[in-house]
């Protein structure tokens, strides 16, 4: 996946599509794994609730 793929533009402002990491911080983005959010930096992982 390309940095371009991570944002969109709405409304003249930057949007960002997926999340960062809450212990890395701004910048490094989570996976999208379909259950599961993971950090590919820091391992850190967020469970989806069903």
């Amino acid at each position: 996946m390309e940095k371009r793929e991570l944002y969109e533009v709405k409304n003249n402002q930057v949007v960002r599509k997926r999340r960062f990491c809450p212990k890395c911080g701004p910048g490094v983005f989570m996976a999208d794994h379909g259950d599961r959010y993971s950090c590919g930096k820091c391992g850190y992982t967020e469970f989806k609730k069903k």
